[in-house]
């Protein structure tokens, strides 16, 4: 059974995704076993609660300096004994520490097709105003593994949402979230459950049949 340690800031919606995946069978061979947010005020923690599943707040409010939080945020990470940890709106850099500690077992949502619209200044609403900003006509999300740098790890998943005539960012988030982020995020968690993901010498990911 794959241990999965799901890390929010926000409302939870990708969360909920994978706590429903998890109860319908979705996703198989795997348990949430607790949910970290920096926010102690997320409404994930909320949904976690109501799940039954732990729900714990690693607040950089509560440290005096950032090196103490990424050691906290480590250690409670580490008391879960996460095979796998899901940053599902986390809006913390990840640390060096926890990277380290779990290298090749982080993985991303991210709101837009890597390497487009990603990086530094590109989360949260920021992505879908520079998207239309752009005049892209297409957009999406991407799965990736995490490493030391911003949305850069290997690819995992990708899927493609259309953008449409008269879209505000709102109404671009909300179908990206429905049409990608909330298919992807669980498929994902799944594939890795199954053993059916590796990542090669060359940093690319590759899916074996079941």
């Amino acid at each position: 059974m794959l241990r999965v340690a799901v890390c929010v800031s926000g409302g939870g919606t990708n969360l909920q995704a994978i706590i429903d995946a998890v109860a319908s069978g979705k996703i198989v061979n795997a348990q949430i076993v607790r949910v970290v947010s920096n926010n102690r005020n997320a409404y994930a923690l909320t949904r976690a609660e109501k799940a039954g599943i732990e729900g714990i707040c690693v607040s950089p409010k509560d440290f005096k300096n950032r090196e103490q939080f990424n050691l906290a945020l480590l250690e409670k990470l580490k008391e879960a004994d996460p095979d796998l940890i899901v940053l599902a709106g986390f809006m913390v850099a990840v640390p060096a520490c926890v990277i380290d500690a779990f290298r090749g077992k982080i993985i991303n949502i991210h709101p837009a097709l890597i390497p487009s619209f990603c990086g530094k200044g590109y989360y949260g609403l920021h992505v879908h105003e520079k998207v239309l900003a752009r005049g892209a006509k297409v957009t999406g999300a991407t799965v990736h593994f995490v490493d030391e740098d911003l949305d850069h790890g290997p690819i995992l998943l990708q899927k493609a949402v259309e953008v449409k005539e008269g879209d505000t960012p709102e109404v671009l988030q909300r179908r990206v979230m429905e049409e990608a982020e909330w298919i992807l995020l669980p498929e994902a968690i799944s594939l890795i459950a199954q053993g059916r993901v590796r990542i090669d010498e060359n940093g690319i990911t590759h899916i074996s049949d079941k």
